[in-house]
């Protein structure tokens, strides 16, 4: 720490601050490696939430301008050391990145990079990202790595932050798709059972922090006791997190308009191919254009993260007075009698209760190898 214990406590005061005031996972992410940075006095530190396709959902650098990230050019893939600290689970220290074998280059554009450090970002046994760092800014002897034990310590520090701060944004958004208002009372105890126990953690790693400062000892007591009433008010803030009980997308653009921008967004975001074709359409009750809007959702969800589907199509088509909503994938498909027996539901139970508490019918087909289509036929009004 080049600046003394006062820059290592403040950079994990600004993590845990950040985890408490934003609850947009990027927002949160993007201080999280800053803190990294600064904590460790690295060149550059970069954080990575993985996909379910050999990709990364979402990748965040410090120290590395905008026009240098554009001219790198697409977002990595799961190679190499990232892949390393993903399917492995432990931490990497290495003198010089580029001497590894399990090295496999980088875009010319990218910055040339030699000592580093990475670590696994865990929620219990799930790995969920990588947190790493490199080129220390210090004088190294040939041949050693700038990065110590201690760095290395700290950087778990981080890791634990970063793992609370994911599964808190996750929760945030998961609470913004919850619309119907019977599901409030349980989704909040949903939420102050999660993030009580990983702001349980979050303590326990501020008091850690403590024993890595050996100056004025009293006074970062002081400091880290501050950190975690900050928690708390971490706590307070994500149990009033049930908000947005009907998306404003929908009152303003409708239901056609707002399917046709959420899938526009998720076919840049996945390998999978997401279209939307809209006929005939014309606007429902508001009530039946929101239960639409979340069984789409829901149904594109599992075909994006549980099927392995290449291509995913969603149709919305006027049929009499009402609305068909169809979403079919050509992923593996399942046995929905065998889904029911095994007490897993993928959806489909929240899925038939939004359908029929708005009038509607719920049909879905599927068989293992053959896909799904899942069918959403309201009335209107």
């Amino acid at each position: 720490m080049s600046q003394g214990p006062r820059s290592g406590l403040a950079a994990v005061s600004s993590a845990l601050l950040a985890m408490s005031r934003h609850l947009e996972v990027r927002d949160v992410l993007k201080t999280i490696v800053a803190s990294a940075r600064e904590l460790l006095d690295a060149q550059y530190a970069a954080l990575g939430v993985p996909d379910d396709h050999g990709g990364f959902a979402q990748f965040v650098v410090d120290g590395v301008s905008d026009a240098q990230w554009k001219a790198i050019g697409p977002l990595p893939r799961q190679h190499g050391i990232l892949a390393a600290m993903l399917h492995e689970a432990k931490a990497e220290r290495l003198a010089d990145v580029r001497k590894d074998p399990r090295f496999e280059g980088w875009p010319a554009a990218h910055p040339d990079m030699s000592d580093f450090l990475g670590l696994p970002i865990r929620d219990g046994d799930e790995v969920i990202g990588a947190l790493f760092l490199a080129n220390k800014n210090c004088p190294k002897r040939d041949g050693s790595c700038g990065f110590t034990e201690e760095d290395e310590e700290l950087l778990s520090i981080l890791a634990q932050h970063a793992a609370i701060a994911l599964t808190n944004a996750r929760l945030y958004e998961r609470s913004r798709e919850l619309t119907i208002a019977e599901e409030r009372s349980r989704l909040a105890h949903e939420l102050h059972d999660a993030v009580a126990q990983k702001l349980f953690s979050l303590r326990l790693t501020a008091q850690a922090a403590a024993t890595l400062v050996d100056r004025d000892p009293s006074r970062a007591k002081g400091e880290l006791q501050q950190v975690a009433a900050l928690a708390a008010e971490a706590a307070d803030e994500l149990r009033a997190a049930v908000v947005e009980l009907r998306p404003a997308a929908l009152d303003e653009d409708g239901l056609s308009a707002t399917l046709r921008t959420q899938i526009q967004v998720l076919d840049r975001a996945h390998t999978a191919r997401v279209t939307f074709t809209g006929r005939g359409f014309r606007a429902l009750p508001a009530a039946q254009e929101e239960a639409m809007l979340r069984v789409a959702q829901e149904a594109l969800h599992n075909a994006l993260r549980h099927s392995g589907a290449e291509h995913v199509a969603v149709t919305l088509e006027r049929r009499g007075c009402g609305a068909v909503l169809r979403v079919t994938d050509d992923g593996s498909g399942f046995e929905p009698q065998s889904i029911r027996r095994a007490g897993r539901h993928l959806g489909l139970v929240s899925m038939r209760d939004r359908t029929s508490g708005v009038g509607g019918t719920l049909t879905v087909e599927s068989a293992p190898g053959k896909g799904t289509t899942i069918e959403m036929e309201v009335p209107g009004g």
